[in-house]
């Protein structure tokens, strides 16, 4: 499904127009908790997995506040906590009307647009570092290790990658501009596309999942140099381990 809504979109702009490519805003959750996984050991690996996806992506890459770090929903569990206005209000006629409000609030706490309005998570001080005071939205309670200060000083943190990923592209013509085409198109937890602009050509293997997978293409894979991964070690092809993301360059 994933694959089919965003080739639909390459194909709209593929001869005219420029699209935009992005998976969070203020009024979605996060993206980690919505399109990856943001439980532990796959939370790091998912974060730069997607951030693998939108700048590899033609069109106008948009990364929303947080998610060059890998902020993650907070799922509230109080009304008191919330200030959406949505949320509250359903939540008080269904206790208006006797119904389970509380069932409600717990299966709407993983997509409410509170997840993605919380503090800037800046550094592991009181509030995050956002402010002194008391801010409008409670802080994740998961600050004091991801936050942007820790990051800063980890080369191998969501933030660095974002960085290397976002420089990648900005090197790359083909990276922005290049022909998008799909390679192993049925294949369930994989998206995997090449990117081409001249004599200038990427291979991007994404696992979506959280198994291994395995690519089938017809790409010579002694031509592709892996310029960058999301693991320490990438894998060598065809295999892919649990949210493995790599980009290579087709020589």
């Amino acid at each position: 499904e994933w694959k089919q809504i965003f080739v639909g979109w390459e194909e709209v702009f593929a001869e005219k127009g420029w699209g935009t490519v992005y998976l969070g805003n203020h009024d979605m959750g996060r993206m980690v908790s919505r399109f990856g996984n943001d439980s532990e050991p796959y939370r790091e690996l998912s974060a730069k997995m997607l951030h693998s996806f939108i700048l590899s992506m033609r069109g106008t890459p948009y990364i929303y506040n947080g998610d060059e770090v890998g902020m993650v929903n907070i799922n509230l569990t109080s009304i008191d906590d919330y200030r959406d206005l949505y949320t509250i209000n359903y939540y008080h006629q269904l206790k208006s009307k006797g119904q389970d409000a509380d069932e409600f609030l717990k299966a709407h706490a993983p997509i409410s647009r509170d997840n993605a309005r919380t503090p800037m998570q800046w550094d592991s001080s009181n509030q995050a570092g956002f402010t002194t005071g008391t801010p409008w939205l409670k802080v994740n309670e998961n600050y004091r290790s991801l936050n942007i200060a820790s990051q800063e000083l980890d080369p191998n943190s969501v933030l660095h990658y974002f960085r290397r990923m976002m420089l990648l592209r900005k090197s790359s013509p083909a990276l922005v501009y290049g022909k998008f085409s799909l390679e192993d198109p049925s294949n369930p937890q994989l998206f995997a596309y090449t990117r081409s602009l001249d004599d200038q050509r990427w291979l991007i293997v994404l696992n979506f999942s959280d198994r291994e997978a395995s690519l089938c293409t017809s790409i010579d894979t002694g031509k592709c140099v892996v310029r960058i991964g999301n693991y320490m070690d990438p894998a060598p092809m065809p295999v892919y381990r649990p949210y493995e993301a790599v980009v290579y360059e087709i020589n």
